[in-house]
């Protein structure tokens, strides 16, 4: 990985020594999804310096018509050369914060929607580590390109040693991120057929929340170039489990560096800073859920018996609790892992959240309740289980996002009404879809 540059004219030099043709300047919509402009590199100076003008009315969540211009900002620290483009197609990335023409952030930019949170925490005195562990799923498409039914490329399942095509294409894939300054730390298959998934280094939540949007973009483009598609829908077959994003948390005290999470005194290695924190996210869990798990899709993960959270609760090493705390080599390596964030959230949105929910949970000095250490699951079949339940369905979760001031609160109303619409659209969408299991249950019979 190359030296990030710390001035403009670094960064310039960067390009013209690599012989950079086009710079893509990239930001990502409400829900999540990487827009793009491209320039070509003899506009690179002008951008750094007066930023790009665009039409943001037809962005999803961005601006109505009357208040379109929007201007693109990009972040210097973000430059990154793209690994699959050379030559004459030579090509590298900036990410860009949104502003409105007025000069301030937009309000519906989800980068900057994180970077309020951020400031919150660090008026408290905190930073905010994430890792999150994005799950995939590879998929063989049909001679003619289509994708249904979904085929896995495999029938391979949790570790197993790499036997086939995916082992090489994981390493290219990670390769690929070093490539562009993620710093791969492991991959593995998952449980699942054609299953996977890539872990990168834990750290800061604006760098981790850049580096889940560009993975996405980077496994999908290398994927395409071998023939095969990556997916990052939650549940796309049924059966077997579905691709989870769970996410690794802490918080750090800005003045010393020191974890604030680690009690090594506390039989769960938990500070009350640490317990705090996920007591604000318990209580939270259900208005945040429409966030951290957005399609309508993501609820046919959210089930019980295919190792994603349904309940309410922690533990140090259940996996079917909401939040978990893995075992910690030491103070510093102290986190609590979130379990039902899938991989097609908008990162920069979800981790906004989570640490708004847990800075709630510090402010106000939430308890958290008894740690569930027993398979829920097994209580919920005893009919034994006295937990609250996540939503088990998108309609469900807008519901509780509305009911929670905290959640409008974070996104700001902006982010808050355009994202509630977005989906409220969608669910209405699939609310009048006529499925093949309706027409396979009951179109013999009725």
């Amino acid at each position: 990985m190359e030296k990030t540059p710390n001035t403009i004219a670094d960064l310039i030099a960067r390009a013209r020594q690599a012989q950079i043709k086009f710079i893509d300047l990239q930001f990502t919509d409400v829900v999540g999804i990487v827009k793009n402009v491209t320039i070509p590199v003899h506009e690179l100076s002008e951008a750094l310096e007066k930023g790009i003008w665009f039409d943001g009315s037809s962005i999803e969540g961005f601006a109505r018509i009357a208040e379109s211009d929007m201007h693109l900002r990009p972040d210097i620290s973000t430059f990154a050369i793209l690994p699959w483009l050379n030559g004459e197609d030579a090509t590298a990335r900036l990410i860009c914060d949104v502003y409105s023409p007025d000069g301030t952030p937009f309000q519906g930019d989800p980068r900057s929607v994180l970077k309020r949170a951020l400031l919150e925490a660090e008026k408290m005195g905190f930073g905010f580590n994430t890792g999150p562990e994005l799950e995939f799923f590879l998929l063989k498409p049909k001679a003619d390109g289509a994708l249904l039914p979904p085929v896995p490329h495999d029938n391979a399942s949790y570790f197993d040693a790499p036997s086939d095509m995916a082992a090489g294409l994981r390493r290219q894939m990670a390769s690929t991120l070093e490539n562009l300054g993620i710093h791969v730390e492991a991959m593995h298959h998952e449980g699942a057929h054609g299953q996977h998934e890539i872990d990168f280094r834990y750290s800061d939540a604006l760098t981790t929340a850049d580096s889940a949007v560009t993975l996405r973009v980077a496994l999908k483009i290398i994927a395409q170039q071998n023939g095969l598609y990556c997916t990052f829908l939650p549940k796309p077959i049924r059966g077997i489990n579905g691709s989870g994003m769970h996410v690794h948390q802490s918080l750090s005290y800005l003045a010393t560096g020191k974890n604030a999470f680690s009690d090594p005194g506390d039989s769960h290695g938990l500070s009350k800073i640490a317990k705090h924190f996920i007591a604000g996210q318990l209580a939270h869990a259900r208005g945040m859920c429409a966030i951290l798990a957005p399609l309508v899709n993501s609820y046919k993960r959210l089930v019980a018996g295919y190792e994603a959270p349904v309940y309410i609760s922690w533990a140090r090493i259940n996996r079917s609790a909401l939040i978990r705390v893995p075992r910690a080599t030491s103070s510093e390596t102290t986190r609590i892992e979130l379990r039902n964030p899938d991989p097609s959230c908008n990162p920069y949105l979800a981790f906004a959240l989570m640490l708004s929910a847990g800075l709630d949970g510090i402010r106000r000095e939430l308890q958290v309740p008894e740690a569930r250490d027993e398979n829920i699951y097994l209580l919920d079949n005893q009919n034994k289980s006295p937990l609250a339940i996540l939503p088990a369905s998108l309609e469900q979760a807008l519901n509780a996002m509305e009911e929670d001031s905290l959640i409008h609160e974070t996104l700001g109303a902006h982010t808050f009404e355009r994202f509630i619409s977005a989906k409220r659209f969608e669910w209405e969408d699939y609310r009048l879809e006529v499925t093949g299991w309706e027409l396979e249950k009951y179109l013999s019979s009725y």
